[in-house]
C-alpha cells in the first residue's frame, strides 16, 4: 500500500514540479510549488517522520509560499506590469537541460534501486531535527533565513519606490 500511494504522490510531485517551470503566469508557478511541498510531506509521512511532515507544511507550503503569493502580487499590482511572464531560456536550451536532468535522475535512481539507505531510530523526531540544525547544519540555516531576510527587504524596496501610477 505504501508503495502505491508513494507512486502516487511522486507523480503527483512530478506534475507539480513541471507546472513551476512551465507555467507563464508566476501565481500559478506558486501554486504548482505548493502542490510539490504538499507531496514531500506525504513522502515524509510514509518515511515515518511525522514532524518533519508538519514542519513542511507550516513552513514551506504555508509560509514560504505565501510569501512568494504576496510578492508576486504586490510586485505586479504596483508596477502595472503584464502579469504573463517571459521565458529566461529559449525553449531549445530549456528543453536540452530537462532531458539532461531527467538522464541524471534517472541514473541515479536505476543504481540506487534496491539499496535503500539506512536510517536511525530517532530519524524524523524533534530531538534528531533540533540535534542536526543546531550543530552541523547551523550555518546552512542562519544562511538561508538571510537570505530569505534580503528578500523580503528587496521585494519591499522594489515595491515602494514606484509611484502609485506604476511608471517610473
Amino acid at each position: 500500500m505504501d508503495a502505491v500511494l508513494f507512486g502516487i504522490v511522486t507523480c503527483l510531485a512530478l506534475a507539480g514540479g513541471t507546472g513551476v517551470i512551465a507555467s507563464r503566469r508566476p501565481v500559478y508557478s506558486a501554486l504548482s510549488l505548493l502542490v510539490v511541498l504538499g507531496s514531500l510531506a506525504v513522502d515524509y509521512l510514509l518515511l515515518d517522520a511525522p514532524f518533519i511532515a508538519v514542519l513542511q507544511v507550516i513552513i514551506y507550503a504555508g509560509a514560504i509560499v505565501v510569501l512568494f503569493v504576496f510578492i508576486i502580487m504586490l510586485l505586479h499590482a504596483q508596477s502595472g506590469e503584464d502579469p504573463q511572464g517571459r521565458a529566461v531560456l529559449p525553449a531549445p536550451l530549456g528543453g536540452a537541460l530537462c532531458a539532461a536532468f531527467g538522464l541524471v535522475m534517472l541514473v541515479t535512481v536505476t543504481r540506487s534501486a534496491g539499496q535503500p539507505a539506512p536510517v536511525g531510530a530517532g530519524f524524523g523526531t524533534v530531538e534528531a531535527v533540533g540535534r542536526a540544525l543546531f550543530s552541523g547544519f547551523l550555518l546552512p540555516f542562519e544562511a538561508a533565513s538571510v537570505v530569505l531576510l534580503i528578500g523580503m527587504i528587496g521585494a519591499v524596496a522594489l515595491g515602494r519606490r514606484l509611484p502609485p501610477g506604476g511608471e517610473r
